[in-house]
């Protein structure tokens, strides 16, 4: 709330350097504002009483702006990559699927394990079991597991995430 939104008898006032001016009020507190050609802002509208602050609105708006832009630009977002493959799958087949989810990891994007059953593979959901146990088993220096592995319709999931490096 700023200026004439603020609605309080008296406020706890700050002054634009810092220092504290005291409890005083409303319309003292606006009318030393405007001699200094200043907004007074509510910082604590709900402590008793409440706070303001005598600063230029336009320009706490903008630094507040600009933080906001800036801690969203230091964010990252994590995207779940995929990696798919049969219970049947050949060595080397493997090796390329476990060297894509390595580099997905080492990248910080999560991976959704997912082996696929056909027909009637899904009578032996081991053999995806132990397939995502292995893969887990390659990647431990690199991630966790997050989810388990578990069957959704014909399908077997495990989700890896990142380890962090610190």
């Amino acid at each position: 709330m700023v200026n004439e939104q603020i609605r309080a008898r008296e406020v706890r006032v700050v002054d634009n350097d810092g220092s504290q001016l005291g409890v005083m009020p409303l319309r003292e507190a606006l009318s030393k504002a405007m001699e200094k050609n200043l907004d007074l802002v509510a910082v604590a509208p709900n402590a008793k009483p409440p706070v303001c602050r005598i600063m230029d609105f336009g320009k706490f708006k903008y630094e507040q702006s600009k933080r906001e832009k800036e801690s969203r630009k230091n964010q990252k977002l994590v995207i779940v990559k995929e990696v798919k493959v049969r219970p049947n799958i050949e060595d080397h087949d493997f090796q390329v699927k476990l060297k894509n989810a390595k580099r997905f990891l080492e990248s910080g994007d999560k991976v959704k394990a997912t082996v696929m059953f056909r027909g009637r593979e899904i009578t032996h959901p081991e053999l995806g079991q132990r397939l995502l146990q292995r893969l887990a088993k390659d990647l431990e220096e690199l991630a966790n597991v997050e989810r388990e592995p578990k069957v959704e319709g014909r399908n077997m999931v495990m989700i890896l995430t990142p380890k962090q490096t610190s």
